[in-house]
């Protein structure tokens, strides 16, 4: 197990190096960004609204039944939508929805040109096939992640006015005021560097998944889930991890 798991690390780190060490010319990548920065951040938009837009109501609504009987002032619940959805929920749901939707196209697509012989043809023509098929992806995510992160936390603060006001559980202006208590600054910058790390693992890892997959339509398949399935793995490892080193 402890052999496997040494084995995977390091063919990931060297395909990273091989990916960054030799780049290609711009010209090569410039295209190819912008095709995966439109799927990335068009493609994901409606689901990463609607998702946040629910995430928000719950919170304001489970927070609201919790200050029940309680002597917190009722604007508070403003102030924990906003921290929650800040820190934790606008990064981390918006990039395990993307893992899922995302990681998974990155690793059928890259795997399909596996099997079909693609990367080993443009091998022979003397193209860094890491390069090319790797790098644009993780700068497009590290681009247009942390915009969707910021859509994410606008959305889920706005179900929660929307929750709270049409429920009759706070006013506008409490609400309003919830949001405008005890900003840190500090928090947005935390939210900022989860989205981009984040970015950055869910598509290397999904990357990685379909560089090496062997075999046929089974295999793919199983790398497609694995790409999720460790992609998540190594989102909530580095969440916390994020969490400890900035929360010091």
């Amino acid at each position: 197990m402890f052999k496997s798991l040494f084995f995977h690390i390091g063919q990931y780190l060297l395909l990273l190096k091989q990916a960054i060490a030799r780049p290609e010319k711009p010209a090569m990548y410039w295209k190819e960004m912008m095709r995966q920065m439109n799927d990335i951040g068009i493609g994901s938009l409606i689901i990463v609204c609607l998702i946040s837009v629910f995430i928000g109501a719950v919170t304001a609504v489970q927070f609201s039944y919790q200050l029940q009987d309680s002597f917190i002032p009722p604007y508070y619940i403003g102030y924990i939508v906003r921290d929650t959805t800040i820190i934790e929920m606008a990064p981390m749901i918006t990039c395990l929805v993307l893992a899922g939707k995302v990681g998974s196209n990155i690793a059928a697509e890259i795997g399909g040109m596996r099997q079909k012989e693609h990367i080993d043809a443009m091998e022979i023509m003397g193209v860094n096939t890491a390069a090319y098929l790797i790098t644009p992806k993780i700068l497009a995510a590290i681009v247009v992640i942390p915009m969707l992160v910021c859509v994410a936390a606008f959305m889920s603060i706005t179900g929660g006015l929307i929750a709270s006001v049409a429920g009759g559980m706070i006013t506008q202006g409490d609400y309003i005021l919830g949001l405008q208590s005890f900003f840190v600054p500090y928090n947005v910058f935390m939210m900022f560097v989860k989205a981009v790390v984040f970015a950055f693992i869910l598509t290397s890892v999904a990357a990685y998944q379909g560089y090496y997959v062997k075999g046929g339509s089974i295999e793919l398949g199983a790398a497609s889930t694995q790409a999720v399935v460790y992609s998540n793995i190594m989102i909530l490892l580095s969440d916390y991890m994020i969490a400890m080193l900035l929360t010091q």
